[in-house]
């Protein structure tokens, strides 16, 4: 009997099962994807009851396409996209999802920072408040929606709530709620002090159990085993924030590697030694239980192409058989870049850096076409990964060469546009499902099949694709960075003014 590995990569669009055999090839996939809610400006939700149906769905699909027997998957690892909020109640029954693409705590965060609040959650979570963070949503409800807020009885995570699902536990782990800002940094565990930091003194008893990633915390219950197809008490291990998944799920395992992550967020991230490097970065997340994830991140990357596939491209009419996407790489590829194409922010989230910030394309004139658009779109997104490296450069971080994972790392353009802009050689992984792998590998740590994250990349993951930059374009892209952030810069007190107007909306509306 053939062992095997479940992975799921449960994001903020598209959830997804894979089965890997032991040397990392993909032995059936199923995905599907989800609904947001937008019941006001800025706030972004989801049904926790639509996620688990359709969490359910594609592990069964899985299981059958991959024809074997569900007593060969011999553990079960979740990724989950970090932060948001998902909520049960005290009953242990669905309440409330609130994804990573969310600003409703837009105004919070702004009163926090001139409180000097950060300063203080700095200090023990090495986060500064940010709109979409959990805490600093879990203290929003806590003043605006306090009816909502009396009700919450546990706060997980995307992929916490499906492996609650699962197994039944309550449960999550290190990785992800250090990258939440849930945890201190340097013994990994609940604080007291930072959560009176954010005001929610009173609410550690929300907060699950925690477990390493890959420690086995439960196994499949007989009642997910009906739902799923999968066999009662198979194990699952804790999981992974999806950043670190991705990054253990293309090869990036040593201190000193960097994984770039192009999709729904742009993900930056370095692996080192201690939690701290020479200065601050935005985040800093647990690898594995000695080592950390330095992050600069914001949810600026590939969903702008996703947006824009989504509203212009999706009913183009084509024919021969390529996708939205691939026509819209192929339309960027025939650009000649030329120093007057036009800018794109990808700002349809928000900054990290300033919550207001909108997306736009400056410089648009009549003679530019829609792959002009596309390519600006492409370039956008990579200069705003190239802000987030560079703050984390100027943090002391040191890297020679990257890994491109994400819907982003698909294309076949779009990898040599990361290298030119960022100046460094980029490699892609030939796993396309690398948040899923990384889950998958974490379970083969649990169930001893490896003896860490490092020995499972070298056994599962597989390099396909190698870029490098180009000198001569590089330097075009450093003179049209500049103008991004110079554009930025002067629109910042515009954006503000749209938010303010966005503000008055939703206070009329309730």
């Amino acid at each position: 009997m053939a062992d095997y590995l479940l992975g799921l990569d449960a994001g903020n669009t598209v959830i997804k099962a894979v089965i890997f055999d032991l040397e990392g090839n993909e032995i059936a996939a199923a995905a599907q994807e989800g609904h947001s809610r937008v019941p006001r400006p800025g706030h972004v939700e989801r049904g926790l009851e639509e996620l688990w149906t359709h969490a359910r769905a594609v592990i069964r699909q899985c299981v059958e396409r991959a024809g074997i027997r569900a007593e060969e998957i011999v553990a079960i690892g979740c990724a989950g996209h970090g932060n948001g909020l998902y909520a049960l109640d005290q009953g242990g029954e669905p309440l409330l999802g609130i994804q990573s693409l969310d600003t409703r705590a837009a105004g919070l965060v702004e009163e926090w920072k001139a409180q000097g609040v950060g300063d203080r959650t700095y200090a023990i979570g090495r986060q500064r408040p940010w709109p979409s963070q959990t805490p600093t949503l879990l203290a929003w409800l806590k003043r605006f929606q306090p009816e909502t807020y009396a009700r919450i009885g546990t706060v997980f995570l995307c992929k916490d709530f499906i492996v609650n699902r699962l197994t039944g536990k309550r449960v999550s782990d290190v990785s992800d709620m250090t990258g939440c800002g849930l945890l201190n940094v340097v013994n990994r565990r609940y604080d007291r002090d930072l959560m009176a930091a954010f005001d929610l003194g009173e609410a550690t008893g929300l907060l699950p159990d925690l477990a390493e990633s890959a420690d086995v915390v439960g196994t499949v219950t007989p009642e997910a085993a009906a739902q799923t197809g999968l066999a009662a008490g198979t194990p699952v291990v804790g999981g992974l924030f999806d950043v670190v998944a991705s990054a253990i799920g293309s090869g990036v395992t040593r201190t000193g590697a960097a994984s770039i992550i192009a999709g729904t967020w742009s993900i930056n991230q370095v692996i080192i030694d201690g939690p701290d490097l020479s200065g601050p970065v935005f985040m800093s997340s647990t690898f594995d239980r000695g080592r950390y994830m330095a992050i600069e991140s914001s949810a600026t990357s590939a969903a702008n192409l996703e947006w824009l596939v989504r509203e212009f491209f999706a009913d183009s009419g084509i024919d021969d058989g390529r996708s939205p996407f691939d026509v819209c790489c192929s339309l960027a590829s025939d650009i000649e870049p030329a120093a007057n194409d036009p800018i794109y922010h990808p700002f349809l989230y928000g900054a990290q850096q300033d919550g207001n910030a909108r997306a736009g394309f400056y410089g648009v004139a009549g003679w530019h076409t829609k792959g002009h658009l596309v390519r600006a779109v492409l370039e956008g997104v990579a200069f705003g990964h190239r802000q987030h490296i560079a703050t984390m450069r100027a943090a002391g971080a040191t890297f020679d060469e990257a890994v491109l994972s994400g819907g982003g790392s698909r294309s076949l353009i779009w990898p040599q546009i990361f290298a030119d802009v960022l100046g460094v050689p980029v490699s892609v992984a030939r796993s396309r499902e690398t948040g899923a792998l990384g889950a998958a590998i974490a379970a083969g740590t649990g169930a001893g099949i490896f003896a860490d994250f490092s020995e499972g990349a070298a056994a599962m993951v597989r390099t396909e694709r190698h870029y490098r930059p180009n000198a001569a374009i590089a330097r075009h892209y450093t003179r049209r960075y500049e103008l991004y952030r110079d554009i930025a810069d002067a629109m910042a007190p515009i954006w503000r003014r749209l938010s303010n107007a966005e503000a008055e909306v939703s206070e009329a509306a309730a």
